[in-house]
């Protein structure tokens, strides 16, 4: 795809630069219709343009996921404080949608079939809907814009919002224009790179979800502080039925399926987000994916993916052991069934690690874990992972690759099959019709594939009830956000999945580290059957509370505070994020604030409720 793309831009400047009449025109800096959208090429290149400006790079994908209930972190992270107020939020740029909408009013001046032309209007509508469902879950109503405005039109640039209900419906029909009219013939489907129909449809499940659990979960809306009418409310069915239906007809389409070899089972999981060639081996199971390509020296090293996995300067990359304990055994039950009562929390190590899901061993360090040539065991580090949940799901085995500039080739899988099917299995159980029949076309799927016997769930598991602080006692939807957290961590979707489901005091909920019994000797942290020399002494600094030393490289630090269960348990939590006692939540911050100059700027914008 980036060699063709290059190509289409050195023929596109090579013309410009014969057209002698270029040198006259009045604004030679600007893209001018009349002079611009002449045929597919020129379509092609302002498209593909549009694709690049929204995809993320690899480490903002990844770090989409670090201030959610799935990780700890080393650090204050200033949102979730109240010093956080409305001077401190700053993104409000419309540039994006401005160049979308330019896009649309002149795109169809190029010299193409009507159906390429309604194909890639619908490029342009599916990017318009990308936009809105951004500021949707950023900051609720805000003005909705399906034109560029004239510098001078004073009535559109000085608008007030339009209510978040109807930015929602603008949304669903560029999205479902899009699903109607993009192409998936060969030429759109090549590498995952490009939108088509079944892109455009995964993207149409994504917000269709999001929004309909939104409505249910949600008494009110945030960017007014009143109640859904109950229209609105009654919306939530739409939204979920259309979720279902996007969703069936990609799963109906033949088109994809989940990677899956029973021979590699303990592997295909992170082979996923360690292929250099995804895009080219991965398209089953990749509908959308940012792709990298080594071949052609296209590659990420503005950010070295290896660099932010190991070196301890980041520090921020630590799972949280309260969702480790979601992993299930290989024979399908819950870890934590295992105990009596909360006694899974002194499960050591080794023990937490046996005989569990093989995702496990395929997200985060695990006894056994080995880099390179296959013989090294690495320990997870507890100065960069301060839980001592170290994540290896983005991690290349290239030693070579851990400099700061290394040039990593992993293909960002923007969205993957996985996601439709654990989509499809949500909404129809928020719908009360996750039966059987669905459950062995979706989560069954899933679980197979990582190792676990699959089993229908007929009564809630106590530990996942408790988890989602005893909202929710429906078991197929308990196992169905499970799988969902599993699947698709560190992919950028938790924030929103917490935050739809009504679910924010996790984001700020103590976070906790792996069992530190209280020995004398030191612990096998990576299961070569020798001790690490990590743990060398445990120092009482105030009641309840302690400090673990560890040795790294020889070297003797802290690691920082750590829990202790009580006096009786003779063992040690490693560490939770840092300033816990700094942070809090509130209904207010379901939604960011309307940045406090915009607001002044234009009083017919209102604020958000509570901000």
């Amino acid at each position: 795809m980036k060699k063709y793309f290059i190509v289409l831009v050195s023929l596109l400047l090579a013309a410009t630069a014969c057209d002698k009449d270029f040198l006259v025109r009045e604004n030679p800096n600007s893209i001018e219709s009349q002079f611009f959208f002449k045929d597919e090429t020129s379509l092609q290149i302002y498209s593909n343009t549009m694709m690049r400006s929204w995809e993320p790079e690899i480490i903002d994908f990844v770090n989409g996921d670090r201030y959610t209930d799935t990780h700890g972190w080393d650090g204050l992270y200033n949102f979730y404080t109240n010093n956080y107020d409305v001077d401190d939020m700053t993104s409000w740029s419309w540039t994006f949608l401005r160049t979308v909408n330019y896009y649309l009013e002149h795109m169809r001046d190029a010299d193409v079939s009507d159906e390429l032309l309604d194909h890639y209007e619908g490029v342009g509508r599916f990017f318009r809907a990308l936009f809105y469902v951004g500021k949707l879950q950023q900051i609720g109503a805000c003005p909705y814009y399906d034109h560029t405005i004239d510098p001078t039109d004073k009535e559109a640039l000085f608008k007030g919002r339009d209510k978040r209900s109807y930015v929602a419906k603008k949304i669903l029909e560029d999205f479902n224009y899009a699903a109607t009219h993009c192409l998936a013939s060969d030429k759109f489907m090549v590498r995952s790179s490009y939108v088509n129909k079944y892109v455009v449809l995964a993207y149409k499940a994504r917000f269709c979800l999001f929004e309909g659990t939104y409505r249910k979960y949600h008494d009110l809306d945030h960017s007014t502080g009143e109640a859904w009418t109950a229209e609105e409310k009654a919306e939530a069915t739409t939204y979920l039925n259309e979720c279902v239906s996007a969703c069936e007809e990609i799963m109906n389409s033949g088109k994809y399926a989940l990677i899956d070899n029973p021979a590699n089972r303990q592997t295909q999981y992170r082979d996923l987000f360690t292929n250099a060639d995804g895009c080219g081996n991965l398209t089953k199971e990749f509908i959308w994916a940012r792709d990298y390509d080594e071949g052609l020296n296209v590659n990420n090293t503005k950010y070295s993916i290896n660099d932010y996995m190991i070196n301890a300067q980041h520090a921020q990359y630590a799972f949280n052991r309260d969702f480790v304990m979601t992993y299930l055994m290989l024979d399908g039950t819950p870890f934590t069934s295992k105990y009596t009562g909360t006694d899974y929390y002194k499960a050591t190590f080794a023990e937490e690690c046996a005989g569990r899901d093989y995702r496990l061993a395929q997200t985060m360090r695990t006894p056994g874990f080995t880099r390179a040539n296959g013989t090294v065991h690495y320990a997870p580090d507890l100065v960069f992972s301060k839980t001592g949940y170290q994540p290896v799901k983005w991690l290349y085995d290239r030693n070579d690759l851990d400099e700061i500039n290394s040039a990593t080739f992993t293909d960002v899988p923007l969205m993957r099959y996985a996601e439709i099917l654990l989509d499809y299995a949500e909404a129809k159980a928020e719908l009360g019709a996750c039966n059987q029949e669905v459950w062995n076309k979706t989560i069954k799927l899933l679980r197979e594939r990582s190792g676990v016997k699959s089993i229908y769930p007929t009564a809630a598991d106590p530990y996942m009830v408790q988890y989602f602080l005893n909202s929710v006692t429906d078991p197929v939807i308990l196992e169905v956000r499970r799988e969902r957290g599993i699947e698709l961590t560190m992919e950028n979707i938790r924030q929103q999945d917490i935050r739809r489901w009504h679910m924010g005091e996790l984001l700020i909920k103590q976070k906790t580290g792996m069992w530190i019994p209280a020995i004398e000797t030191d612990l096998d942290l990576d299961g070569d059957g020798t001790p690490d020399n990590i743990v060398s002494a445990v120092l009482t600094e105030k009641p309840g509370m302690k400090v673990l030393t560890i040795n790294v490289d020889g070297k003797t630090q802290k690691s920082g505070l750590n829990h202790r269960l009580s006096e009786g348990d003779h063992g040690y939590i490693l560490p939770y994020q840092a300033n816990r006692e700094q942070y809090s939540w509130s209904e207010k911050k379901y939604l960011y604030p309307v940045p406090s100059p915009t607001v002044t700027f234009n009083e017919n914008l209102d604020q958000n409720k509570g901000w």
